[in-house]
């Protein structure tokens, strides 16, 4: 999915208006079509809403409903919604809503926050054809709130993908309010309060179940707290001319269905899939390196080579697999090079400690290899002091930091509020690509652009994630895969919503992840053979 600035969709629509003769009105109904036919899919009462209700569900013979009357009682309920509404556009998007929810025989409460004499001309259109239906937009009243709740579905649209200020006053209040008594949060186009761009909070923001967004995807709906507050997003075409939209974003939303898995020749051997060198493992951290090479070879490296200390070799050898070389540093560091030239890709870090020994190998190995080399734990750690190796670099360099690590390489300061803008300027600038982990990751390629990734979940919030990834990475680029970074956070994320359907979040291991690591590759797999079949049908 590509993903829009808010500056970009602001231009976007404009031509749809201005140069395709567009009605901005029809867009603004098409959007709040939208937005209703999201909300009545709703099932009813919503999570905020107990079934008990206040009275207990006694009736009036004095006797507990049983199931089913209590589930005729929801369904001959009248459905209700409160409608919040800013003066702008997005508020009319609300408005219009308001009026086809009342339409359909909805008890609904419109209410504008903010100043009337700001309204825009489609948002005092739409308040008009409220009027005519039987409808009102009614002012604000912060100091009667009881009026505003209970209700089953909440439709945010105080503020859209324009808001470049924190929240304040009436609209923070607001903003606060429509998780009060009610079922159901719907937000137009964007949660109020989230940056567009950045998925920033600006002071405080409305958290959705549901963000119905309009035309395309925007960056703030999936990145940082946006990505939190944004629920379950749906896009909605509202009658926008796909020709008007830029054929290269520089945002995706990395899904299934832009991967693409290539066949294995069928006469291939050990030396076509790759030869992977990881350089990791320290006394104490042993872990991190079996890790990493459990999942370059799940990932299909045709050879792993894993160099570790000699002190540590024997711990080493008895963790990993079978499969996985386990080859101790000799004192020469020339022939530790000569090891690795001999490999397709590197790793470069998991466990590997901060001494000066590793600290000399790291940057020799990151001076004088052509391949790729991805930088992982102390492998960051260590060129963090030497930052410019990697504008010195020929081969490509991939980088995968988590905030704090990331923290150190751009002496930046935690938190990172723009994490997308952040990790575009910092691939660009030293010419690498970035993984830049936590929820939603981002890929950040030096060329700008960036994909956030779509699939991963809070089990895989452990020790030793990262490291299953920088393996698997390694893998994937060392049989020189196309997009291998992008491709590898993927699989990664895949692989641990597998582990946690099958143990939970709360009890997987990043050991359950990797083993998951094939069944993800397989879906790619089972992708690509079903779009050949179609291709061949055709």
């Amino acid at each position: 999915m590509n993903l829009y600035t808010a500056a970009q969709m602001k231009e976007i629509d404009r031509r749809a208006i201005e140069e395709r003769g567009i009605p901005s009105t029809e867009l603004m109904e098409n959007a709040a079509m939208a937005l209703v036919r999201e909300v009545r899919s709703l099932p009813i009462p919503g999570p905020g809403i107990l079934r008990e209700g206040p009275l207990g569900w006694i009736t009036r013979d004095g006797h507990m409903p049983s199931e089913e009357e209590q589930a005729e009682f929801w369904a001959m309920r009248r459905r209700s919604a409160i409608v919040w509404c800013g003066p702008g556009n997005n508020g009319g998007d609300g408005v219009a809503a308001a009026r086809l929810l009342l339409e359909m025989g909805w008890r609904v409460k419109c209410v504008l926050v903010g100043d009337r004499t700001k309204m825009t001309d489609d948002c005092l259109e739409m308040e008009r054809r409220l009027a005519e239906a039987g409808g009102m937009l009614e002012d604000f009243d912060p100091e009667n709130q009881e009026q505003y709740m209970p209700f089953d579905v909440a439709i945010d649209a105080l503020f859209g993908v324009g808001l470049a200020r924190d929240l304040e006053g009436d609209a923070a209040l607001a903003a606060s309010m429509t998780r009060q008594g009610t079922g159901w949060v719907v937000s137009a186009d964007v949660p109020s309060g989230i940056h567009a761009d950045t998925g920033d909070v600006m002071g405080t923001a409305v958290k959705a179940d549901v963000t119905v967004t309009f035309s395309r995807g925007k960056p703030g709906l999936f990145v940082g707290k946006g990505a939190v507050h944004s629920g379950r997003v749906v896009v909605a075409d509202i009658g926008i001319p796909d020709e008007l939209y830029p054929d290269q974003p520089q945002t995706m939303l990395a899904e299934r269905e832009m991967l693409s898995l290539p066949r294995r020749p069928v006469d291939g051997h050990k030396g076509d899939f790759g030869r992977l060198f990881i350089l990791a493992g320290s006394r104490g951290y042993t872990g991190a390196a079996a890790l990493c090479a459990k999942a370059a070879v799940r990932g299909g490296a045709g050879l792993t080579t894993l160099a570790v200390p000699e002190d540590v070799y024997p711990i080493l050898a008895a963790k990993c697999c079978d499969e996985v070389m386990v080859w101790p540093w000799p004192e020469d560091d020339e022939a530790v090079l000569e090891k690795a030239k001999g490999c397709t890709a590197a790793v470069i870090g998991p466990g590997l400690g901060q001494g000066e020994r590793a600290e000399k190998l790291v940057l020799k190995l990151m001076k004088e290899l052509k391949c790729p080399v991805i930088l992982d734990a102390d492998g960051l750690n260590l060129i963090s002091r030497h930052i410019n190796v990697l504008d010195e670099r020929e081969g490509e360099t991939i980088l995968t930091p988590h905030d704090g690590e990331f923290a150190r390489l751009d002496r930046c300061n935690l938190p990172i509020r723009d994490r997308l803008g952040t990790a575009r300027a910092f691939a660009e600038r030293h010419h690498c690509v970035l993984v830049l982990k936590g929820w939603r990751t981002i890929t950040a390629a030096y060329s700008g652009v960036c994909a956030v990734n779509s699939t991963g979940n809070p089990g895989m919030a452990q020790g030793g994630s990262g490291d299953a990834l920088a393996g698997l990475m390694g893998a994937l680029a060392a049989q020189k895969m196309t997009d291998a970074a992008l491709m590898a956070v993927w699989l990664h994320g895949r692989a641990g919503d597998l582990a946690a359907e099958d143990k939970g979040e709360y009890g997987m291991t990043p050991s359950d992840l990797i083993e998951q690591i094939p069944y993800a590759l397989r879906e790619l797999a089972e992708q690509r053979d079903t779009l050949y079949d179609i291709k061949q049908q055709v």
